[in-house]
């Protein structure tokens, strides 16, 4: 007879993120977060992803220097049982470290139903953004300030004038954005953002401020789809939802978004003072993601056996993972699918 106390051996690990150098991109996830990858721009880093565009490595364990794609596909008892997973190796979230040294285009992402009749079964995208940092006059792009239609927005595509119609609004540092599928959107310059969003890499651009890549060459546009799936109605200003900071010894929780592609919240670790530990309940149902956004620690498994982390640090536990404990100054995204 099994007793169901006693929890599996899967132990979390590290992921090594991958990067891309879009032409809006600056300098902080390699000078804030170390980094260390060779690119100029760094416009972001893709820190937990099975996405083929760009896979992330495990980097720490048993299974260091393996795609995670491989390593799940492998062991898909790390995915859980939770209806959100995919299977076969894929995640269904996909969570990124975004540097906006410029303003990102004004794009749209279609949602599930869509994407998997236009683009090949893929899956649409919602996200959700955590502003890590924001200069002072940071802003983004959330919808329309007043009803439109199509042919408003062609024209003023082509006219160069579509910023009139854009609701633009402040951003500050711990600032969060849900963005669902269909909305209008841009990251503002002077923006740094963690980002958790369905596991897609699709994006229709309508508007790019006539900018030229390294080549020269102006990125595409994709108006057409992109007002086949936009939400052209007048967007409500995106107000902060109230946010409860729940305490215990050691350590301070609160729920950031819950929909039903992926629950966030935020972690407070502050055990530099003391010898007492702070539990972390992992899920037998489903695996979790710790994004690491501020501070130091170490996670332990067992005696003598446990895992340092520091500020950008990803960390996978997978479903029913042993039990663990964290101690440090530090915060995280607790994420799970």
């Amino acid at each position: 007879m099994t007793n169901k106390n006693i929890r599996s051996n899967n132990k979390p690990f590290l992921l090594k993120p991958v990067g891309k150098d879009y032409l809006w991109g600056g300098t902080r996830l390699n000078d804030d977060f170390s980094k260390e990858i060779d690119m100029n721009p760094l416009a972001e880093t893709w820190e937990c992803s099975t996405h083929p565009d760009g896979p992330s490595t495990v980097a720490s364990g048993a299974h260091k220097g393996e795609t995670l794609f491989g390593v799940l596909k492998k062991h898909p008892e790390y995915l859980g049982t939770h209806p959100g997973t995919m299977g076969e190796g894929e995640l269904p979230i996909l969570i990124k470290f975004i540097d906006a040294k410029k303003d990102l285009s004004v794009q749209v992402h279609p949602d599930d139903r869509y994407a998997y009749e236009n683009e090949n079964g893929q899956l649409g995208k919602t996200e959700m953004w955590y502003v890590l940092d924001a200069t002072r006059n940071a802003k983004l792009v959330y919808g329309f300030h007043h009803d439109v239609n199509k042919e408003e927005i062609y024209k003023s595509i082509g006219d160069g004038t579509i910023e009139k119609y854009l609701q633009k609004v402040p951003v500050k540092k711990d600032d969060l954005f849900y963005i669902e599928s269909g909305t209008i959107h841009a990251i503002g310059a002077g923006a740094l953002i963690a980002e958790i969003q369905e596991n897609s890499n699709l994006t229709y651009r309508i508007y790019d401020y006539d900018r030229v890549d390294k080549n020269g060459e102006k990125r595409a546009l994709h108006v057409d789809k992109a007002m086949d799936v936009a939400n052209l109605k007048a967007s409500a200003e995106p107000r902060q939802p109230l946010r409860v900071l729940r305490y215990r010894q050691g350590c301070a929780s609160e729920l950031l978004c819950r929909c039903k592609y992926f629950e966030v919240s935020r972690m407070i670790v502050n055990t530099e003072r003391c010898r007492s530990l702070v539990d972390y309940q992992a899920d037998s149902m489903s695996f979790r993601v710790l994004l690491c956004t501020d501070g130091c620690g170490s996670i332990y498994f067992a005696q003598d056996d446990s895992l340092s982390f520091f500020k950008g640090d990803c960390i996978f536990v997978p479903a029913d993972s042993v039990n663990i404990k964290i101690h440090g100054k530090t915060q995280f995204l607790d994420v799970r699918g």
